[in-house]
């Protein structure tokens, strides 16, 4: 497995394979080609249908600016879900053509190169993981800065510095998201509105959904997030680690350590699964997101290896077959308020986990390789096309009030 850091990128909203990866893409190209007179980008598949609500058009024009920038739309169902195409002129002649692929968070593989990330995690699944913590007698943790070294704190600094900037910008915003879709941002009025009498669970419920809102409305908006483990999951685990250090007032040492598993948790989903939607669907990010803020939040409480897993794969596995259905392709309907749902159930199945660990039949390391087959299973429609789902019956439904 690859560092954390590749896992954890701070970057432009709304979407991890569909902004953040073609805009990498677009700054490498440029690097290696200094004489770029005009471009001609060709987006297949998931890429050509929610281009536009993910803002992947715009994204790409800004980053070649002033380079003049063309766009073809293709479907083609034998090439990866966020395939690309980049034809490179010099004046009127073809110099090169350019084949990338967008993998999820972030991520790029370019087809002339030979795709060798830089795997510094001696071992790959859940069991191999704890089988060597509790023969040593370590923690989570203490594996992650073992193998990443001690600069991994520093930088997950910065990461919950970000955190805790996108949603104190989120919960200050106000009026509508960007897009056709006229969307009304929630997250201040959330986070305001308290109602009277109200109870320690209900508060617990609409603080942890204002701060899910507020950071996924600032990744709806273009705003700068962090990728965890996608851009369009991002409210999950931020929420959840955002409300327990402000009820327990915990120090950011201690949510240091809980990023640092919930990371660890997020790398062995994507390197034996996937956390990209437009492969595995929306249970691949928001799915993946909830099992690291579960487990966020077992280290939180200082709960077991076993009850950090537990809590892991039951956050998973109540996600198993979720569609990604983005209505018009905006990472807004259903992504917001999906973001606060899983945040909930994320804290829920910790609860869970702390009492019943002893008792389960399901490991990690299962759910997630269950996850992976589902999503291959699932017809391409469901899998961010905006071509079924509430996408579709929004749209028809649309036509007929109309």
């Amino acid at each position: 497995m690859q560092s954390i850091k590749s896992l954890y990128k701070i970057g432009r909203g709304p979407s991890s394979s569909h902004t953040m990866g073609p805009f990498f893409a677009v700054n490498k190209i440029k690097k290696r080609f200094s004489k770029i007179k005009k471009v001609r980008v060709t987006l297949f598949n998931s890429l050509a249908l929610t281009g536009e609500g993910h803002l992947t058009y715009k994204v790409i024009k800004d980053a070649f600016a002033p380079i003049i920038v063309s766009f073809v739309t293709k479907i083609d169902l034998e090439k990866h879900p966020n395939y690309m195409e980049f034809e490179i002129y010099n004046d009127n002649n073809l110099t090169k053509l350019i084949k990338v692929v967008s993998i999820g968070g972030g991520d790029i593989i370019f087809d002339d190169e030979a795709f060798t990330p830089n795997h510094i995690y001696p071992h790959r699944d859940f069991s191999e993981i704890k089988e060597y913590c509790l023969n040593k007698n370590i923690s989570l943790y203490d594996y992650v800065k073992e193998v990443e070294g001690t600069s991994i704190d520093e930088y997950l600094k910065e990461v919950w510095e970000q955190i805790q900037k996108s949603i104190v910008n989120g919960l200050n915003a106000e009026g509508v998201l960007p897009g056709r879709l006229e969307v009304k941002r929630k997250a201040k009025e959330l986070f305001n509105n308290r109602m009277e009498n109200e109870s320690e669970a209900i508060t617990e419920h609409r603080l942890v959904s204002a701060y899910a809102f507020a950071v996924s409305e600032e990744n709806a908006a273009g705003g700068i997030v962090v990728t965890a483990p996608t851009c369009g999951a991002a409210g999950v685990l931020p929420a959840v680690l955002y409300y327990l250090k402000q009820s327990k007032n915990l120090n950011d040492e201690k949510i240091i350590s809980a990023l640092a598993v919930a990371g660890l948790i997020g790398n062995i989903i994507k390197e034996n699964a996937t956390i990209s939607g437009a492969v595995g669907g929306c249970q691949a990010e928001v799915g993946s997101a909830c099992s690291m803020a579960a487990a966020a939040h077992s280290v939180l409480f200082d709960n077991s290896i076993d009850q950090i897993e537990y809590a892991a794969e039951i956050a998973m596995e109540h996600h198993l077959g979720l569609t990604c259905d983005p209505i018009k392709g905006y990472v807004q309907i259903p992504c917001i308020e999906r973001n606060a749902v899983a945040a909930i159930r994320a804290i829920n199945a910790s609860g869970i986990a702390y009492f019943l660990s002893g008792s389960r039949k399901i490991s990690f390391d299962m759910i997630v390789r269950t996850m992976y087959q589902t999503g291959l299973d699932m017809h391409p429609k469901y899998k961010e096309t905006s071509e079924a789902g509430m996408a579709y019956f929004y749209k028809k439904y649309k036509k007929i009030e109309e």
